[in-house]
């Protein structure tokens, strides 16, 4: 059987304990026109559901909760479900496609049916349309989103013919079947476990050096969790979310990144910091230290498993640093303490704390997990993701992706979140807020592009949040999801 990992099912805990969270991420693919008849996007991604065999497939919980949620086909699979089309009026510019995005992922994917939808959004301005491609996040992390563009869309102008398929549900499973299966797994756990302690007893130095490690790790994390100053950012969330995006050159990052000797990751942190300590001064707030603690989710994924449909992420907890008021400054900051996360092993930590979820009943993982999301979350403000695009040009029914605009959930108190994706040499930065707490997110969107330009040797007029459309490029691969 088919099982989700307690890390995927964790994403959706998170919206059966908040019933304003909405757990899907998304991006979203701008292309010249004319845009494809609804029969002609149908007969597209009809022709690759083969290859994506989640899109076929639903959440089945396990009664009592005695194993993990599994995968099953859905027998009454209906693709046109999934498959949405809109438009914008005119003039259709991006502040209209912005507000569209927002409501689109305000609203939460049926649980009842396979966890996706593609929407088609005709009327944006120059003869463009865009794909929004909208999946939970229960199903992949940004870097097999990557994998779903390699799949779904064209290397070249010519479409590819439609790929074989003689897909056919498999028969349902019942409660009782499920129960059994749970009731093994769980009888062989600890033969799991105890194999693991052998291997543990077998290399005593090894394991002393990694407990040392995981201490250290297993504290920074814990530290992360503790109450962080209140802020006007960070409280209960609304239903209805807003959505921004700016755009700036990837050379003029990594401009950036060469001139203070950090990388790519710093420069984005930074540039987020920046715009978090603007928007508290606008609204007459103080940036202490450690108010705006941000989840950084990193990409523990191994190459083999690239082609896997999951979530393979640890989460780096940093303090951004708000307080510091000159650029530069929250450079070095920001490039200082990811090091010293480093250093002290919190990626680590986390990834063995999930392989040990592993190894527990989820009954008792799942219990442990809502009961911490069902207490106040005060010690992290938000959530920053940084993800390379496809890294060459890509192509849906013959017409080119001028650039793809990426979207970040946000949940638990944090009331605004920061995405960043390459593609074709330009990195578009996609902004998630509450739509009543925080209505500022353009104007945030806008300070994170300005405060890259403070960092770097010479502004660039291309730093504009008006669509680049040049062919794709090298976009660089980066470690931070």
């Amino acid at each position: 059987m088919d099982y989700l990992s307690p890390l995927d099912a964790s994403f959706l805990d998170v919206e059966d304990e908040d019933p304003h969270a909405s757990l899907a991420i998304s991006s979203v693919a701008v292309l010249d026109g004319p845009a494809p008849s609804q029969a002609e996007f149908a007969e597209a991604i009809r022709g690759r559901l083969a290859l994506v065999p989640r899109y076929r497939q639903k959440v089945r919980r396990v009664p009592f909760n005695l194993g993990c949620p599994r995968w099953v086909d859905d027998p009454d699979f209906d693709l046109d479900f999934h498959l949405r089309r809109t438009a914008l009026t005119a003039p259709g510019d991006d502040a209209a496609l912005e507000r569209l995005i927002g409501r689109v992922m305000s609203q939460r994917l049926d649980r009842d049916r396979p966890l996706w939808e593609d929407w088609l959004i005709e009327g944006l301005s120059g003869g463009r349309w865009a794909l929004l491609s909208k999946v939970h996040h229960c199903m992949l992390d940004g870097v097999t989103g990557n994998e779903l563009y390699r799949l779904i869309c064209d290397a070249g102008p010519q479409p590819r013919p439609p790929v074989p398929d003689d897909w056919r549900p498999e028969p349902g499973t019942n409660d009782l079947d499920l129960a059994l299966d749970a009731l093994g797994r769980l009888a062989r756990m600890p033969f799991e476990q105890a194999r693991l302690l052998a291997a543990a007893i077998g290399d005593p130095d090894r394991t002393t050096s990694l407990l040392g490690r995981l201490a250290r790790g297993t504290t920074a994390l814990a530290e992360a969790f503790l109450p962080a100053p209140p802020t006007s950012l960070a409280g209960p969330l609304s239903r209805a979310r807003r959505y921004a995006v700016s755009r700036t050159p990837l050379s003029e990052i990594k401009a950036v990144a060469a001139r203070h000797e950090v990388t790519v990751n710093d420069v984005y942190l930074a540039a987020v910091a920046g715009a978090f300590r603007r928007t508290l001064l606008a609204r007459g707030e103080r940036p202490e230290p450690g108010a705006i603690r941000t989840l950084v989710p990193v990409n523990v994924r191994h190459e083999d498993a690239r082609h896997v449909f999951d979530n393979r992420i640890a989460s780096l907890l940093l303090d951004l640093p708000i307080e510091i008021d000159d650029p530069a400054g929250r450079l070095r900051a920001v490039h200082e303490r990811i090091a010293e996360l480093r250093e002290r092993r919190e990626v680590e930590a986390g990834v063995a704390l999930l392989d040990l979820a592993g190894l527990q009943p989820y009954a008792m993982v799942s219990f442990l997990t809502r009961t911490a999301l069902s207490l106040p979350n005060r010690g992290i403000a938000t959530v920053t993701t940084n993800v390379p695009g496809p890294p060459k040009q890509l192509y849906i029914l013959g017409r080119p992706i001028r650039e793809i605009l990426p979207y970040v959930p946000i949940a638990e108190r944090m009331r605004v979140g920061v995405a960043v994706l390459t593609y074709g040499g330009t990195a578009a930065f996609g902004v998630t807020t509450d739509f009543s707490a925080v209505p500022e997110a353009a104007e945030f969107a806008a300070a994170v592009v300005d405060e890259i330009r403070r960092m770097g040797p010479v502004a660039s007029r291309a730093a504009t949040r008006r669509p680049r459309r040049s062919a794709a490029g090298k976009a660089g691969k980066k470690e931070l999801v």
